[in-house]
């Protein structure tokens, strides 16, 4: 398996296929690269270069005790570019994904040449007086108490329910779908799980306002992960070339879901 080594000893799992441009993609929690099959197996057939990682503490990649958090996965993100000499790179991120490609372009805009936040939890997800439509504190302490309890159980809980919105009247439920993401997060560690929710509870507004390349914001209205109203319209505000695109009635897990609308869709931002 193709793997780096960051700095502080961490092994790194990572896909690479294809040639052209690169585009870069970070996956939400608590999942893999492999929840991108459908987006990299279509940017390829269109003479794209893809590349897909396990975060640390997930999949095929190590599993610390510590470097659990935004900042080192940003930074093991930044290692993997500069192993592979990406440049001119599209970096699309889903979810928790999403405030990783967020800091990381903020930082590293001169190998980027356009983004998309997919889903995502910026600017921040939490409730408070400036976001009243975010998550309520109970809601964090209740991933926290999945992942330490019956982890497994609560892992076919999330996909049967809020992630693809088969908790919604009239929803058809796709067992492969569900038996995929609890196998995704059952190859990663409970440690690594429970510490991105602090991920959840950051800000990061100030990421998105130092952005100037060509970002694309797509989020499901039925979002009941993010909340459309907790952070689509302040993230679109905050950057100083950003577009949203917007999907009614589409769930979190939106790219597995409709990746017959959104795959196009990227794909013509990204030719744009």
């Amino acid at each position: 398996m193709p793997t780096i080594t960051t700095t502080d000893g961490v092994n790194i799992f990572y896909k690479d296929w294809g040639a052209g441009q690169p585009i870069v993609f970070s996956h939400g929690w608590p999942l893999t690269a492999d929840d991108w099959d459908a987006q990299m197996t279509f940017f390829l057939r269109h003479g794209y270069r893809v590349i897909a990682h396990d975060r640390r503490g997930h999949g095929r990649s190590d599993q610390p005790s510590t470097g659990n958090d935004m900042n080192h996965w940003v930074a093991d993100l930044a290692a993997l570019t500069e192993h592979l000499n990406l440049r001119d790179a599209i970096h699309i991120g889903h979810s928790t994904g999403g405030g990783e490609v967020a800091r990381y372009v903020a930082r590293h805009q001169d190998r980027v040449a356009k983004a998309a936040l997919v889903a995502s939890l910026t600017p921040n997800m939490y409730r408070s007086k400036d976001n009243p439509s975010g998550q309520p504190p109970e809601w964090f302490e209740t991933i926290r108490a999945g992942v330490l309890g019956n982890r497994s159980e609560f892992y076919r809980f999330v996909p049967e329910n809020p992630f693809y919105g088969y908790n919604k009247d009239g929803a058809k439920p796709s067992e492969a779908i569900i038996a995929n993401w609890w196998r995704q997060g059952m190859a990663g560690g409970a440690l690594a799980h429970y510490a991105t929710v602090d991920s959840w509870l950051e800000d990061y507004t100030e990421d998105l306002k130092k952005i100037t390349v060509p970002v694309l914001v797509m989020h499901g209205e039925a979002d009941q992960v993010v909340p459309f109203a907790s952070s689509v319209p302040r993230a679109v505000n905050l950057l100083k070339n950003g577009s949203l695109k917007t999907y009614p009635g589409y769930p979190h897990g939106m790219l597995t879901t409709h990746a017959d609308v959104l795959n196009p869709d990227l794909l013509a931002f990204i030719r744009s």
